[in-house]
């Protein structure tokens, strides 16, 4: 199961401390709950495995809370074993909450930020960290906002094709391994490994920091994968599509995304093919799909 540590979590986030953890619990869920009928003796479906945010609200019911019935709550409260609990809008925490939180080793953080656009941004953080992942062999390239996933086999020209598109004005997200991570039930997203961002592999020249050559015009850290080209060798004896009347698709991680196979021969400019790949990808996107129009007008007139 993927999960995230409440240390990466304090680190990018930028949480104060207030309380730290004896027992490590990491994150695994990107959903969140808010304590307020918790700290009123309500336990029945608590979820303890969620990260806890203390809002306002809950600090203002707190606020009315006789000491000792307070003590007694956040003391029953801290005995789950809760990953964390974060204070919003910078709010004052009770002792007896403080107290409670040391005596049982649970993390108790603090932000600035309002509770509406923390938990946005936490549940944004916490969905791309524990999302689905595999990485597969591959370039990823920004072409005009769509997001091509070049394939094939190792040495079909996948980096030169990247490369010429860099050269076009195109933006670099991975070369040879890309990272997918599946960030909602229809969206897949791609990167490349940190330790190779930004840079190119061409056989004969070596490695080549694109993001020093080109310019930081010339990269992205992360792409939506919207199409797939599969280059592969011509073969003579093959059938490839030359309507585009049919859609094929490839799945990852469950997710369907179109996919188109470009044959691979001398003298053709598949840095060009892919531009205009990505063009048309854009124009059926947006309702209008060339093949299928000809086709009316070729019915059209046959019927008459």
């Amino acid at each position: 199961m993927l999960s995230v540590s409440v240390e990466d979590l304090i680190k990018d986030l930028s949480l104060e401390v207030i309380v730290e953890a004896k027992e490590k619990i990491d994150i695994t869920t990107s959903d969140v709950n808010r304590p307020g009928l918790q700290f009123s003796g309500f336990y029945e479906h608590f979820a303890k495995e969620r990260v806890q945010v203390i809002g306002m609200v809950e600090t203002a019911f707190i606020d009315g809370m006789p000491l000792d019935l307070l003590a007694e709550r956040a003391d029953k409260f801290f005995e789950y074993p809760v990953p964390c609990v974060i204070v919003t809008r910078g709010l004052n925490i009770k002792r007896e909450i403080v107290d409670a939180a040391q005596k049982h080793g649970r993390y108790l953080l603090r932000t600035k930020e309002s509770s509406t656009k923390f938990i946005s941004r936490l549940i944004n953080y916490l969905e791309e960290k524990l999302a689905p992942q595999i990485t597969i062999h591959g370039d990823l390239v920004d072409v005009y906002g769509v997001g091509v996933l070049l394939l094939g086999e190792s040495g079909i020209g996948k980096s030169e094709t990247a490369l010429e598109l860099i050269k076009r004005g195109h933006r670099l997200v991975a070369d040879d391994a890309t990272e997918i991570r599946k960030i909602s039930d229809y969206v897949l997203q791609g990167s490349s490994p940190d330790i190779i961002r930004h840079y190119i592999e061409i056989r004969g020249i070596g490695i080549l920091d694109i993001k020093t050559l080109y310019g930081v015009g010339s990269v992205r850290d992360n792409m939506n994968i919207d199409l797939v080209i599969q280059l592969e060798e011509w073969d003579e004896d093959k059938y490839y599509d030359r309507l585009g009347l049919d859609d094929d698709y490839i799945k990852f991680l469950d997710i369907k995304v179109p996919k188109l196979t470009i044959p691979v021969r001398p003298g053709r400019n598949l840095a060009i093919i892919v531009e205009v790949a990505a063009m048309n990808h854009r124009q059926k996107q947006m309702g209008y799909n060339a093949a299928h129009e000809l086709n009316k007008k070729l019915l059209k007139q046959i019927s008459t």
